[in-house]
């Protein structure tokens, strides 16, 4: 699963400073989120995109017993720390790491990081929460040392209720993250430019 070919695009990442890994939405692409980064400040920055499996990282929802998702939860989590291994192999380091998702690449995106907390770049979760039928604190280790996290969504959201999107909130500010979170009134499940600018200013403008 997972295997497919990493897409890029920005700086090589040879020559890169900074580093965002992108990950799309169920049904989504690599390319898709990719398209992105022409509404982003990303000087510098390579751009790193794996593929999910038939377009999904996951088979049901992030909300369901976590059991209802393997192996392929596992396999999503490690084709992100091999994208991670792939960026500080190149000499980014984490604090010049960055991250980036959409729907259930956000989620995914917040897992990852939330199990690997340290001090990025900055996270960006565009409608999206921590993964599993209840949050388990236990299973999340780290500081984030301040690092910068956007999480924007709608309430309502027919696939992300904003109660686990604040408990999420909750728990990454208390792994250390300066979380900003924004709920925004039935905007349905998108991106918006209001949140693409706080994305900049927040965290890539940092």
């Amino acid at each position: 699963m997972h295997q497919e070919p990493l897409r890029t695009g920005g700086q090589p990442v040879a020559t890169a400073t900074k580093g965002l890994i992108m990950l799309h939405g169920r049904g989504g692409s690599a390319a898709d989120i990719l398209s992105l980064a022409a509404h982003l400040h990303l000087p510098g920055f390579a751009l790193l995109a794996p593929q999910a499996t038939q377009n999904t990282w996951y088979p049901n929802s992030f909300l369901a017993p976590v059991a209802q998702n393997e192996p392929w939860l596992t396999d999503a989590l490690a084709a992100v720390g091999r994208t991670v291994a792939h960026a500080q192999a190149a000499g980014i380091t984490a604090d010049n790491l960055y991250f980036l998702g959409f729907s259930q690449g956000a989620c995914l995106t917040l897992e990852y990081v939330a199990r690997h907390a340290t001090r990025y770049g900055g996270v960006v979760a565009f409608t999206g929460g921590l993964i599993g039928d209840q949050l388990r604190p236990e299973g999340y280790q780290g500081d984030f040392a301040g690092t910068p996290v956007f999480i924007g969504t709608s309430d309502p959201d027919f696939h992300v209720p904003v109660e686990r999107v604040r408990a999420s909130t909750a728990l990454l500010t208390a792994l250390g993250a300066h979380v900003t979170e924004k709920v925004y009134p039935n905007m349905g499940h998108t991106i918006t430019q209001e949140e693409l600018n706080l994305a900049n200013s927040l965290v890539f403008g940092r």
